[in-house]
């Protein structure tokens, strides 16, 4: 056994153990939700950051920068921005809402505003769509533990995927706060020491200039490959209105502990973004042929660094890839116990059976997620489908409830149907290249917001009209 295999072994039962541990003080659905609403600034700073930096940030970005060079910058760049607009502007709004209400998903939110069919709806989309997001979490962990260790990927999907359900079936919000700080001060120390004795180990930053690249766009920051500034369409609205980001916010004491902690999220991924993009270009240097982009990462901690540092480069991705499955798997989790079940399937549920029935989601979503990582083959491919979906399905209903009082069920159904159809329209007829810098998702967005403000439009010319006779 490797000493970098020894030590996430050992890491990983600490995490286990830590988040059992805390399991023991959940008493009920709403601890499991929501925390008690009592994360502070620290708490959801740490839960925020560790759950934004995780695949697409670690392997995903760093296999970008090996591909594109600096405009993938943009991929947690564009995190990082929509990050700026929770912080300030839907994050203390929604968490006062919330506590207001007894919200604890999402979707209580969406009926609140517009009734029990969009909730029913974007309940649907985001269970797609979460699962595509947890098989590209796990797909990371698998490349992690293959170079480490040589597991095929199966074993180290189903490794991954049995870790993140076990801690976060135990306690839910509560266990997977106090988890995720761990896992992000690993992450921190762990990039701080590893870049740039990398960056030393090749021959420092004018090593890295020098090399060979596929053309001149490699040095562009805001275009280069299939990366750079388009991603803010992509991902930009997927952090500001995503339900597991959301609903990390629902657990907030005050909107102070919400403008602090998310802001400080904000400033911390504006800042990372550049760091897998350098290490990408690194291992470009160092291993320019290598069979996929996605195993940059791994391969630069495992054979580019000595052997300590490598193994604490490794866990600090390692902590990544499973503080962002955590995330989603609670997702998927809230999405089907509180929106589906309690309430379609079994609106008298109490507090005990609402429990039961989101840990056994929990077991059974961690499971689909492992499975649908095991036949699909690359960690961007799955992220962007997710991130695309929630996008063009959830950005205009949540603005438009938050801002526009005379919004109706009928105006975000028909961005909701425009956003989706669009973008599923321009992704097959175009294999998912767009046309031009007009992605998929950029069409999508654009698509549902034009679908809500023709309907609210006619809608209001319709009331405004005086009936025929009259």
């Amino acid at each position: 056994m490797t000493p970098q295999l020894a030590l996430l072994l050992a890491y990983s039962a600490g995490l286990v153990a830590l988040g059992l541990s805390i399991g023991r003080y959940v008493k009920g659905a709403k601890d499991f939700f929501v925390a008690g609403r009592t994360l502070g600034p620290g708490l959801i700073f740490s839960t925020m950051l560790a759950a934004n930096i995780g695949a697409g940030s670690t392997v995903g970005a760093t296999g970008l920068g090996y591909r594109d060079g600096l405009a993938a910058w943009w991929w947690v760049g564009s995190a990082g921005a929509g990050s700026i607009l929770l912080a300030f502007w839907i994050g203390p709004a929604l968490r006062r809402l919330a506590a207001a209400h007894d919200l604890r998903t999402v979707g209580d939110y969406l009926e609140r505003r517009y009734g029990p069919s969009v909730r029913g709806i974007i309940a649907v989309l985001l269970w797609l769509g979460s699962l595509a997001i947890l098989a590209g979490q796990l797909i990371a962990i698998a490349s992690i533990l293959n170079v480490v260790a040589g597991a095929p990927k199966w074993i180290g999907c189903v490794i991954g995927g049995a870790l993140i359900t076990i801690y976060s079936s135990a306690g839910g919000l509560k266990s997977g706060a106090w988890v995720n700080m761990v896992q992000l001060t690993v992450k921190m120390a762990g990039f701080a020491i590893a870049l740039p004795l990398a960056l030393t180990a090749v021959g420092g930053w004018p090593a890295v200039r020098s090399m060979p690249v596929p053309s001149a766009a490699y040095w562009n920051f805001w275009s280069g490959g299939a990366s750079g500034v388009v991603y803010l369409a992509m991902l930009g609205p997927a952090f500001v209105v995503s339900p597991g980001l959301l609903q990390k916010l629902y657990g907030a004491r005050d909107d102070r502990a919400v403008r602090i902690g998310v802001g400080a999220n904000a400033a911390g991924l504006l800042l990372y973004a550049i760091v897998p993009v350098v290490l990408g270009m690194i291992a470009r240097l160092r291993f320019p042929t290598l069979a996929t982009p996605d195993l940059a990462l791994p391969m630069i901690l495992m054979h580019g660094l000595p052997a300590g540092i490598g193994a604490l480069g490794l866990a600090a991705v390692f902590s990544a890839e499973l503080s962002s499955a955590d995330a989603v798997l609670f997702m998927l989790t809230t999405s089907l116990s509180q929106d589906l079940y309690k309430r379609f399937v079994a609106p008298s549920a109490d507090e005990a059976q609402i429990l039961a029935v989101a840990r056994a989601t929990t077991i059974a979503a961690g499971a689909l997620g492992t499975a649908l990582a095991i036949v699909s083959p690359t960690v961007i491919g799955l992220l962007s489908v997710f991130y695309t979906l929630l996008g063009v399905s959830l950005f205009v209903p949540i603005l438009s409830g938050l801002y526009m009082r005379g919004a109706s069920t009928a105006d975000v159904l028909a961005a909701i149907t425009a956003g989706v159809g669009v973008t599923l329209v321009v992704h097959v007829a175009t294999s998912g290249a767009g046309y031009g810098r007009f992605t998929p998702a950029l069409a999508g967005l654009g698509a549902a917001v034009a679908g809500f403000t023709i309907t609210f439009a006619a809608r209001r010319t319709l009331l405004a009209t005086p009936a025929a006779g009259a």
